[in-house]
């Protein structure tokens, strides 16, 4: 997962054996994968309470929705014009015995192709977002050149991590991908009812969370808007937003 689809743990355990590290802000028991004290067992947790179905109120993904997301990066005194296209397909595939959701990503540095990404969600009957991981196609010149950050939950010791709570709330944490050595970033929310005015639109009653890679070493902040999803992503010399769905 690229930064904008980028929580120490109270342990919840997914499918053979998995488990899912979430820790758990001030929310109520009902929040749902990481809102509440309490998470599911082994035993509450099997591929039978998860469908390919996305309708998270922060993060739906519904088959052929689109988005498309602008922004800028400046490194060393040098800017980079950035772009992120993504498509929810029609389609679904079936990682550690569980059927997901596929969105593929496409991103763009000035111009050019540098990445195309497959992520993989499914939604938990208690309404919280699951991700299983990624398929990753660096791009050079049109080549495909590398497979960098690349992870499939149920390969190796990579584990599903909650992406989405079910009712986030100031507080929660999660540990979004669950992949060690390769991916490991979490997310914690910081602020609830935010009003959020991207090229796309002004927006209300968002939430923000502050994200970290420990891998990367690098810190970031993101908007989630209701019905939306993803509309802005803040970090060190940049940003990322949403131009049009």
């Amino acid at each position: 997962m690229r930064a904008i689809a980028r929580c120490s743990a109270a342990v919840a355990v997914l499918v053979l054996g998995l488990a899912v590290a979430v820790a758990c802000g001030g929310g109520d028991e009902d929040g749902g994968g990481g809102g509440g004290d309490e998470q599911p067992s082994a035993a509450a947790l099997d591929p039978g309470d998860f469908q390919a179905t996305v309708d998270n109120r922060f993060f739906p993904v519904q088959p052929g929705e689109s988005r498309a997301y602008e922004g800028e990066e400046t490194d060393g005194g040098e800017t980079t014009r950035t772009r992120v296209e993504e498509t929810v397909l029609d389609e679904t595939d079936t990682i550690a015995r569980v059927e997901v959701r596929i969105v593929e990503v496409k991103e763009f540095e000035d111009g050019e192709l540098t990445e195309i990404t497959k992520d993989y969600y499914a939604q938990h009957k208690d309404g919280a977002v699951y991700y299983f991981g990624e398929r990753v196609d660096e791009y050079q010149d049109g080549n495909v050149v590398g497979h960098g950050g690349q992870w499939l939950a149920g390969e190796a010791q990579n584990q599903p991590g909650v992406f989405m709570p079910a009712d986030p709330k100031v507080g929660d944490q999660f540990e979004q991908e669950r992949a060690p050595g390769v991916e490991e970033d979490t997310s914690k929310v910081v602020s609830v009812g935010e009003t959020v005015t991207v090229p796309e639109g002004t927006i209300a009653d968002c939430i923000k969370t502050e994200d970290h890679s420990p891998i990367d070493n690098v810190t970031e902040f993101k908007f989630y808007c209701p019905e939306v999803g993803l509309v802005r992503e803040e970090f060190t010399g940049g940003f990322l937003d949403l131009v049009s769905r």
